[in-house]
């Protein structure tokens, strides 16, 4: 039976990375900022970001929304986490997530939703007639509502779907899409101290804005003498999801029954901007301790111009999380994570999560 799980896995595997070829084009940079959503890029969660999002083989739980929604389906009962992230501090974004999963019983999978919200301050209104502004303010909003089902289909391997509704507005033009995550796991070993994962994300149709801000009013000559007042709605270009491919693998080293350290590196090819290798390690003191730091590198990261680098992060993450457990064999309890990943400009992005397992 564990043969046959392993070619089904194999399989799917093969078919993960195949059937994207023609959206997964390897970091092409001269696409860079072709793709919209690029909010769906961001990490909102705490743990999994303060080592880089290094854990598509080994993130499990409602953190694994992100990095790979297979992950979710080790969830052993009702797990609900809150987070708040500074992005780019100074920026004045702000970043809103919560999640909640359930198990819905033996061998029956578990079901997750997640909603993330950014929020940008408001923004002065300004026309070609009033650049100075004193129009008044206006508030964009980006929401990202996730609804996914995971489920171990074996001891070794785990999958999972996830749909995405993704919308984006300001005051008179809006647009609103959907994407597609899927992911799998593998683990193996003695100590199941092994792990591989694949995920692809953010698959799906394109986006198109409209509104009442791609109109305008204006006058055109008819054939008399008089001339009419006619609202002309221009054409907004469609735009296309920032399609990824997530190859991971990590590595558990026991010490006791009490100490881990964990290896994990990752490669994420990226269809509009620059592909990533991203290196992690995390030690933890179960389950009441955990400190983690990672690495990404992609191409031009050491340049000091943000232009040159593609990017304002400059490749370091590193978090912490302390937990307090109810019950250990259950894994009930409450915990805090908090993440930094390092940027310039700007004073870094801070993420503090609450997690309540029960």
């Amino acid at each position: 039976m564990k043969n046959i799980y392993n070619l089904l896995f194999g399989i799917f595997l093969a078919g993960l990375m195949v059937l994207p070829v023609d959206k997964v084009s390897a970091g092409n940079k001269d696409r860079s900022g072709q793709a919209g959503a690029s909010e769906l890029l961001i990490d909102p969660w705490a743990r999994s970001s303060g080592w880089g999002s290094v854990n598509t083989s080994n993130a499990y739980g409602l953190e694994a929304m992100y990095a790979n929604i297979a992950g979710t389906a080790s969830t052993k009962g009702t797990e609900i986490i809150f987070s708040y992230t500074d992005y780019c501090q100074g920026a004045d974004i702000k970043i809103m997530n919560f999640g909640f999963s359930q198990k819905l019983g033996q061998n029956k999978g578990v079901l997750s939703l997640a909603i993330m919200s950014m929020n940008f301050g408001e923004v002065d209104i300004t026309t070609t007639n009033s650049p100075e502004g004193n129009l008044g303010t206006f508030k964009p909003n980006l929401l990202n509502i996730n609804l996914a089902y995971a489920k171990a289909f074996s001891n070794s391997i785990f999958g999972g779907l996830n749909i995405k509704v993704i919308s984006e507005s300001i005051a008179d033009a809006s647009a609103t899409g959907i994407a597609l995550d899927a992911g799998v796991q593998y683990i193996t070993g003695d100590k199941d101290q092994i792990k591989f994962g694949v995920a692809l994300k953010n698959l799906g149709p394109t986006m198109k804005f409209g509104g009442d801000g791609l109109s305008f009013r204006a006058v055109i000559p008819t054939h008399g003498n008089d001339n009419d007042l006619f609202t002309i709605d221009t054409r907004s270009e469609t735009f296309e999801m920032p399609a990824t491919l997530r190859i991971g693998a990590s590595y558990d080293f026991l010490i006791g029954e009490m100490q881990r350290i964990t290896l994990a590196g990752n490669f994420t090819s990226n269809s509009f901007t620059k592909d990533q290798f991203t290196l992690g390690l995390e030690y933890a003191l179960k389950p009441y301790f955990a400190i983690r730091a990672g690495y990404t590198y992609q191409d031009g990261i050491f340049n000091s111009s943000v232009a040159d680098r593609g990017t304002v992060f400059t490749g370091l993450n590193a978090g912490f999380s302390v937990s307090v457990p109810f019950n250990k064999e259950k894994e009930t309890g409450i915990g805090i994570d908090y993440s930094y990943r390092s940027t310039n400009p700007y004073s870094g992005t801070h993420c503090v999560g609450l997690k309540l397992n029960f």
